[in-house]
């Protein structure tokens, strides 16, 4: 409930072309107890002085010159739409027309001239705390409104971590590092940015793409760890990986994990139809995915392994050129050439030997991992 004492500290506008009429509500109001009060004969000042000051209450007079009580009201509507318009109509003109038209233009009250003083104290009054009532809500929702989306900060980034640290689960499985996963992360996410993607999609495509080999969890040991060539019984065996890691992620639901879910699904699908587990083709594979799988192709490429040495990366390059159009998005081979100082900028950065548990947690971008079976 609003205290008197609160009400009395409210701000008031009085604007009315006579200022006879201006200095009697201004005294009425004084002897009232209120001291914040603005006093104009300007119709054409008080948009200004509402956008500036956010009067608690206006007293309005409606017949004026220049610009009548009707028009003002609607100027005032719009600088705050959102917003109680407290309006208290100031009129000698009590026609019933009068009365609803100032009601449809969003009028609250209205004083009649000749003034009462005990009408102007309560009329006054009853609006002022209606007015600060909505205003002591609305800070009340903004107050809330922060604590929501701190709360919510707070656990996306507790969920981004456990992200990542389920996509190094992956990455040591299949004895990759762990900074491949973050590399991959940042890689997608500027190439993402690229593509023309907007800064929330790029923020998901970063943050998802660590944990696109995350169903090799699943794969047995005999078969992931294989160093020679697979068995067709075991590359058969191989491929369930991506089946596995998107019902692990989607079981989980969101946003966040529903798009890892789609790239874990499809990243071993090719541009021209060959790849795995359903043979799609060209833009039938998510942008997201044909993204994912550049990066992680190059940096797996660029990356010692035990089972092969690094490439250079002309070598590299020239692999992502040549498969443009069969294994690869050839709008996205494009853009990834033209990021790549940007994209070895972030293998510099977050190269394997600076691998530790500050750099794979604090990173500000995510993780993601290639396999090169």
């Amino acid at each position: 409930m609003i205290s008197d004492n609160e009400t009395l500290q409210g701000k008031i506008l009085v604007v009315d072309d006579n200022p006879i009429n201006v200095q009697i509500v201004s005294t009425l109001l004084k002897k009232f107890g209120y001291r914040k009060l603005t006093l104009t004969t300007n119709p054409l000042e008080v948009a200004a002085l509402h956008s500036q000051v956010d009067f608690d209450v206006i007293l309005l007079d409606i017949h004026m010159p220049l610009m009548n009580g009707f028009q003002l009201i609607d100027q005032l509507n719009k600088i705050k739409p959102d917003h109680y318009l407290p309006i208290l109509v100031l009129t000698a003109d009590n026609s019933t027309e009068v009365r609803r038209k100032a009601l449809r233009h969003g009028a609250k009250d209205f004083l009649s001239k000749p003034f009462d003083p005990d009408e102007v104290q309560y009329r006054v009054k009853n609006i002022m705390q209606v007015t600060l009532l909505e205003k002591m809500l609305r800070e009340q929702n903004e107050i809330l409104e922060i604590k929501v989306q701190e709360r919510t900060r707070q656990l996306e980034d507790t969920h981004v971590k456990l992200i990542q640290c389920l996509g190094r689960a992956a990455e040591y499985r299949d004895n990759e590092t762990g900074m491949h996963v973050v590399r991959i992360g940042k890689m997608s996410q500027l190439l993402a940015k690229k593509m023309g993607m907007s800064d929330s999609e790029c923020y998901i495509v970063g943050h998802a793409s660590p944990m696109h080999d995350l169903g090799k969890i699943g794969i047995a040991d005999n078969v992931l760890l294989k160093p020679g060539k697979l068995e067709q019984e075991e590359w058969q065996a191989m491929q369930q990986h991506t089946l596995i890691g998107g019902d692990i992620l989607r079981s989980a639901g969101g946003e966040l994990l529903n798009t890892a879910a789609t790239i874990a699904e499809t990243h071993h699908e090719k541009w021209d139809g060959s790849g795995y587990p359903k043979g799609l083709t060209g833009n039938d594979i998510p942008l997201i995915t044909r993204i994912t799988t550049v990066c992680d192709v190059f940096d797996a490429l660029l990356s010692e392994r035990p089972y092969k040495k690094a490439w250079t990366l002309d070598q590299a390059v020239t692999y992502l050129v040549e498969n443009s159009g069969s294994h690869f998005d050839p709008d996205v081979v494009e853009a990834f050439i033209c990021i790549l100082p940007q994209i070895l900028g972030i293998r510099e950065q977050f190269g394997d030997e600076a691998m530790n548990n500050s750099v794979m947690l604090e990173s500000a971008a995510p993780l993601t991992q290639p396999p090169l079976h």
